[in-house]
């Protein structure tokens, strides 16, 4: 029996109703040099985030944040969970985009449509991407100018509570168990290893000049 390691996320609710927000927007180009899986929260949204947008030479520290931008904004710098516009993730098909959002702290991501690269790779790399009608989008809008912070996402009952609004939303379990119990794809291929042990040793046997 696979051990639920996380079945709800609770937190901060950022708001960025732009349609279209590409992968190049999402992260540079300039920052994909290094194929580590780690380190790039800092350069998320960062034509966005910084003064000195795409300065590889200067610390972050020192690119100056673009104060009305929200994330750069209390307590949106907190946030767990983005709100965006419609085909969310759309460009090109690098996986650094959504290895900085999850970087940032970012672990759910609530859009009408995502690109088709990207909402793979986001249960790849364990943010849950969340496809909503319109009608609940503006449900989740409505709340979360009163109050960003209690929205609860529950993954096992895959529903969304916005105060007294209840959400559901459909995901593909095999999807949303990777983020359920942490599993990668080493994990799931490992779930069937006797059955390749048995397949190796059939096949070695049936086929043995191999």
């Amino acid at each position: 029996m696979n051990i639920i390691m996380k079945d709800k996320i609770i937190g901060i609710v950022a708001k960025i109703m732009i349609d279209n927000i590409d992968t190049d927007q999402i992260i540079p180009t300039e920052f994909l040099k290094s194929i580590k899986k780690f380190g790039f929260g800092e350069f998320l949204f960062d034509g966005w985030r910084y003064q000195r947008d795409g300065d590889l030479d200067t610390p972050v520290k020192e690119r100056g944040l673009q104060k009305d931008f929200i994330l750069n904004q209390q307590p949106f710098d907190k946030a767990k969970i983005l709100l965006v516009g419609d085909n969310f993730g759309c460009g090109s098909s690098r996986e650094h985009a959504v290895w900085a959002l999850r970087d940032f702290g970012i672990e759910a991501v609530i859009s009408t449509s995502f690109g088709d690269i990207f909402y793979n790779n986001c249960f790849k790399n364990s943010v849950l991407a969340i496809k909503l009608q319109s009608k609940d989008i503006t449900k989740i809008e409505s709340f979360i100018k009163h109050d960003p912070h209690q929205i609860i996402v529950s993954l096992v009952d895959k529903t969304i509570m916005a105060g007294k609004e209840s959400i559901t939303f459909n995901v593909e379990d095999s999807l949303i168990n990777r983020i359920i119990h942490n599993q990668d794809d080493i994990d799931i291929t490992m779930k069937d290893a006797q059955r390749i042990k048995d397949f190796e040793a059939n096949h070695l046997a049936v086929k043995p000049w191999l």
